[in-house]
């Protein structure tokens, strides 16, 4: 499910406490404040007869600002192993990064599992530096080297320092 409302403190309480009511029991979630706003993702196993009443008591969470949105976890199998890896860009901010990089990465059939910007001040000068870090799912029939050289070309042109790490390939969830 997906959750956003104007941040203030009970939150996640609000939405545990609800989660646990129906039976519940919390997998994982990626949730934050931005710009004066909570936002979060999260996933959740629920006995199957639970779920219409679990959808409908988050619905009634809407009249205390929230916005949720239940999407039924029904994940495909997959036999290819994608490899995963790390990419970090710094730079001097300026329009257009994010949207140069992602191109890339989908013209490869790269999937973004995670990915964390913030634009911060240098030390010495002040001005402002954007960085980035994203956690990748490379389709195991593509060539990571090539994908590398793809993304330190967009480096050079954007002026920007890109570091990009394989890892071992992960196995699929079952």
């Amino acid at each position: 499910m997906t959750i956003i409302g104007p941040d203030r403190p009970g939150l996640v309480d609000l939405v545990a406490g609800v989660v646990a009511d129906h039976g519940g029991n919390w997998l994982e979630s990626r949730m934050s404040h931005l710009g004066g706003h909570f936002a979060g993702i999260l996933r959740i196993q629920l006995p199957g007869e639970a779920e219409a009443a679990l959808t409908q008591a988050l619905r009634e969470l809407q009249t205390r600002g929230l916005t949720i949105v239940v999407h039924p976890d029904r994940p495909e199998a997959s036999t290819r192993v994608p490899i995963t890896a790390s990419l970090e860009i710094m730079g001097q901010d300026r329009p257009g990064i994010v949207r140069q990089i992602s191109r890339a990465l989908a013209a490869f059939g790269v999937n973004v599992e995670e990915l964390h910007t913030e634009c911060v001040s240098a030390p010495m000068s002040g001005e402002s530096m954007f960085k980035a870090a994203a956690k990748l799912h490379l389709p195991a029939e593509r060539d990571a080297a090539e994908l590398r050289q793809a993304l330190e070309q967009i480096a050079a042109d954007l002026l920007v320092d890109i570091s990009f790490a394989e890892f071992t390939a992960i196995k699929p969830a079952r």
